[in-house]
């Protein structure tokens, strides 16, 4: 093969292509869009419980997901940080105009440094685990309903009640006297 012809496939399945890029675009666009219709239909008392439901779709990957953990998630996140609510907006609206890959949200905020890095994290952490904050600031909002105890249920049985207070089980047992 000639050098130019070797240079014209190059060019052709060069991934910058913007044909290429079109598509795939709008495949994540619509892959994304199949995740938060149930969001969109949801009621919701203003526009940042609205883009916190649509994130946590898009991060969680389920179609659905229960309306009333959301809402204590969504409180509890809020009572630990403020500015929540103004950062959820600012994250789906970020996911919006880049179309960012949701497989790639986390290694492109932390990519760039972006102030919105910790959220997606902290919004996962809810979810999957049912606890918002850490240290003495940790609460549980979800327990056999968080997503980590839901994905294995039908295998394993987690106990609906918590022994005591979050984290009691880190602790060594006091010898008996």
């Amino acid at each position: 093969m000639a050098m130019d012809e070797l240079d014209g496939l190059a060019r052709r399945d060069d991934p910058v292509d913007p044909s290429r890029r079109r598509l795939l675009v709008g495949l994540l666009t619509a892959y994304t869009a199949t995740l938060i219709p149930w969001a969109l239909a949801q009621e919701v008392a203003d526009d940042a419980r609205g883009a916190f439901t649509a994130v946590s779709a898009i991060l969680v990957g389920r179609p659905s997901l229960d309306t009333a953990q959301a809402a204590r998630t969504y409180d509890a996140l809020v009572a630990d940080d403020t500015r929540f609510p103004a950062d959820v907006q600012a994250l789906l609206a970020l996911i919006n105009q880049r179309h960012i890959d949701p497989l790639q949200l986390q290694h492109v905020l932390d990519d760039e440094k972006s102030p919105l890095a910790s959220l997606p994290r902290r919004i996962m952490r809810a979810w999957a685990l049912g606890v918002v904050g850490s240290g003495k600031d940790a609460r549980c909002v979800a327990y056999e309903t968080a997503l980590d105890a839901v994905i294995v249920a039908d295998v394993l049985k987690p106990p609906t009640f918590a022994y005591g207070a979050y984290g009691s089980w880190s602790a060594k047992p006091k010898p008996k006297e």
